[in-house]
């Protein structure tokens, strides 16, 4: 598992020491730390409020460091945290799917998964192509694994931004226009006083971030070419 400053992950608490938190980050065998200041915003008088050890908490990557990694808990959104939760329960849906077919060697596939892809986009994948997992499981459980998959309802990521565009040019309002119109991949809806809401969607979290992220650099190219003004909420 690769972990990058800005992600976000789940941990559980493992115990307080003085001011300090050590969490066990899911996924990875390297272990984190939250500072005090990093728990939450303003003075806090008792820690415990809001962290106790067997807690799971979710956190941001601050940096990596060589023996352990520096987390933050106040700067979760619970947009953020909601996604994160939303999507361990995905990967745990798809694990009892393997579990119900391989049994005991279960964990040791799921690993193997991992290595090539993330799970839910590597199963997602094998509906369609299968000769990667049949590699791994066989013909015959790799067929009883994608029966499975093909009956469940796929599960769908919405993310949404909301931006502000502003220009004193006359011809602001079709400028605004030309530049949200003909892309692919995000909806784009007027709000209010210059104010639009970015729309993407996807089966994969980060790739459906990733397509909202260049689409709202793209937008602030052309903005800075007809001198506009682009406001990220």
């Amino acid at each position: 598992m690769e972990i990058e400053p800005g992600d976000i992950l789940i941990c559980n608490v493992e115990k307080i020491v003085g001011t300090t938190v050590f969490v066990e980050i899911v996924g990875t065998k390297m272990p984190g730390t939250i500072i005090l200041s990093e728990i939450a915003a303003g003075r806090i008088r008792n820690l415990r409020d809001y962290v106790v050890p067997k807690k799971t908490i979710i956190c941001k990557v601050l940096r990596i460091m060589n023996d352990h990694i520096e987390l933050s808990l106040r700067r979760v959104k619970e947009k953020e945290q909601k996604e994160v939760l939303e999507k361990n329960k995905l990967e745990k849906s798809y694990i009892n799917i393997l579990k119900s077919i391989l049994k005991e060697k279960t964990s040791e596939i799921v690993e193997k998964i991992k290595e090539k892809a993330p799970l839910q986009e590597f199963l997602n994948l094998s509906k369609e192509n299968p000769k990667e997992l049949e590699k791994l499981i066989g013909k015959e459980d790799s067929k009883k694994v994608i029966d499975i998959l093909k009956k469940q309802k796929e599960k769908v990521f919405y993310l949404k931004k909301e931006i502000k565009l502003t220009s004193t040019n006359p011809e602001g309002i079709n400028l605004i226009k030309k530049i949200l119109s003909n892309r692919k991949g995000v909806e784009v809806k007027y709000i209010a006083a210059g104010r639009y809401s970015l729309i993407s969607e996807g089966e994969n979290l980060k790739k459906t971030d990733q397509k909202i992220k260049e689409f709202i650099e793209e937008i602030e190219k052309e903005c800075k070419k007809e001198n506009m003004e682009m406001i990220v909420a």
